[in-house]
């Protein structure tokens, strides 16, 4: 479709541009003490948006000459994305680190981040790639730096800003070496002339995919390319950690499987059972080695922190590289898996920031000594902490179990040749339990009972619910997001 033609399609991301221009526009007739009801206005837009995605139902087309597609793979990750930012805004309503600033602009960015976010997980053009992956980081970089006064926070973005800069050059060069080798910065056509092409340049094109992998590895935190983690995630404002944990990394994930898909496949493979790969390139094997070096870096440092922040973030490298096992078989039970365990991710990784979020706000630190004694002096804390923990390291009956299982069974179905990869999955998952149990025997068995009993407040105890009862739930009945899932698991496909 040519670009006036895509504009009727497009309302999704219209009304979100609306909704960004509106709030900055709001923002300047708001007094610095009212700013933060920018955030309900972002929230209504998020709202209107999240209908006009249900609204295109299951249509799929190419967007702005081919530049981005409408599918409902796409769709089912903004309707992620949107369900996360939208718990982050009521939670960042609640988050006492933003006192003393003005909210407004802080909303604002949210929402030109979930906009750069919908460009990606629909982009099937290198230019549009680019594009979205600045939109995002570029967001990313002042929303973790957003605390002026505080020089973590200022730290973190400037970490933030020099590896996000340097991955930024070494993907676009890659980029531009597929583009040498092709003629084309479209998905479609690089696949038409890997496959009817010579393998004389295969080597260049190994080089390019690796570069291409520094930038995609870094916006999921994928090993080697996690340094900016940690101290990202812990100078940041919490609930922009616990944003970075799940947003970008969805879309990252969605935009790997949306390249490797149509790039590195026929373009129709994922319809089938049966392996996606056109060329002789060896990058299910390199997948596969740095699914296995993320988690297994991301546990073993995780085992070793003493602040639960900076711990979460360590958890999160490692999560990654759980999701990163399904992609190398690259087949339809694979990227399904990934789908169904990003959903599970979204709950109980969000719900432990937002267990975070309050502790801070009622100690201002976030040390395992800090939480000593918290399920008895806060009992409904300290079990939906133990939710989350039990569901993260994997265990029944707990959505992470379900997530995790979707996962090793993907990996198992796909033949002898994998089950190294499901080996070193179960190693690392054994290991988290150290950690994750460490927060509960914290909370349990450490400190002194309390007489008293504390209850959050009404907020924070609604996020905690919302996200804690799915979390227990999802492990018993998970029907609703296996059919979710079969139904947006529909890419457009173009064949040349």
């Amino acid at each position: 479709m040519n670009n006036l033609q895509s504009l009727s399609l497009y309302w999704p991301e219209l009304i979100l541009t609306v909704t960004v221009l509106g709030a900055i526009i709001f923002d300047l007739f708001l007094p610095k003490e009212k700013s933060r009801n920018v955030g309900w206005f972002v929230f209504g837009g998020l709202l209107l948006s999240s209908f006009a995605i249900i609204g295109q139902d299951s249509q799929t087309t190419t967007l702005f000459m081919d530049a981005i597609v409408l599918d409902p793979f796409g769709q089912f990750f903004k309707l992620l994305v949107i369900s996360a930012t939208a718990l982050v805004i009521i939670a960042s309503q609640e988050n006492n680190e933003l006192k003393g600033y003005s909210q407004g602009e802080y909303y604002s960015l949210l929402g030109i981040l979930v906009f750069g976010l919908f460009l990606m997980v629909s982009s099937v053009d290198l230019i549009s790639v680019y594009l979205s992956l600045e939109v995002v980081s570029i967001m990313s970089f002042i929303l973790s730096g957003y605390l002026k006064n505080d020089q973590r926070s200022n730290e973190s973005a400037l970490k933030y800003v020099i590896y996000g800069a340097f991955s930024s050059g070494v993907m676009l060069y890659g980029m531009s070496l597929i583009y040498g080798i092709t003629g084309s910065t479209n998905f479609f056509e690089i696949q038409n002339q890997l496959v009817g092409g010579s393998g004389d340049y295969n080597l260049i094109f190994v080089i390019a995919i690796v570069m291409i992998l520094v930038g995609f590895g870094y916006k999921i935190s994928m090993v080697p390319f996690h340094f900016w983690t940690p101290d990202v995630y812990e100078g940041a404002p919490t609930t922009i950690t616990a944003f970075l944990s799940v947003a970008p990394k969805a879309g990252g994930l969605a935009l790997f499987i949306r390249f490797f898909h149509q790039v590195m496949g026929d373009g129709v493979a994922l319809e089938g059972n049966g392996y996606l790969t056109n060329t002789e390139l060896p990058w299910p094997q390199m997948i596969a080695v740095l699914a296995v070096a993320t988690m297994t870096l991301g546990n073993l440092v995780a085992l070793q922190q003493k602040s639960i922040k900076r711990m979460l973030a360590y958890s999160s490298v490692a999560h990654a590289g759980y999701m990163l096992m399904a992609l190398p078989v690259l087949s339809s039970d694979g990227i399904q898996a990934i789908m169904i365990y990003l959903v599970m991710y979204l709950l109980m990784n969000l719900g432990a920031f937002f267990v975070v979020l309050y502790v801070k706000n009622r100690t201002g630190s976030e040390t395992f000594e800090d939480y000593s004694g918290l399920g008895w002096n806060m009992p409904i804390l300290g079990i939906v902490m133990t939710i989350f923990m039990v569901s993260l390291t994997g265990l029944p009956p707990t959505a992470g179990f379900i997530g995790k299982f979707y996962i090793f069974a993907s990996v198992i179905k796909a033949g002898s040749q994998f089950y190294w990869l499901a080996f070193f999955g179960a190693f690392n998952s054994v290991v988290s339990l150290y950690y994750y149990f460490k927060v509960v025997k914290v909370m349990f068995l450490d400190g002194e009972k309390s007489e008293t009993i504390e209850f959050p407040n009404k907020p924070i105890l609604g996020l905690l619910l919302v996200t804690a009862i799915p979390s227990l739930l999802f492990g018993i009945y998970w029907r609703p997001v296996i059919k979710w899932v079969e139904y947006s698991f529909h890419f457009f496909t173009q064949i040349l």
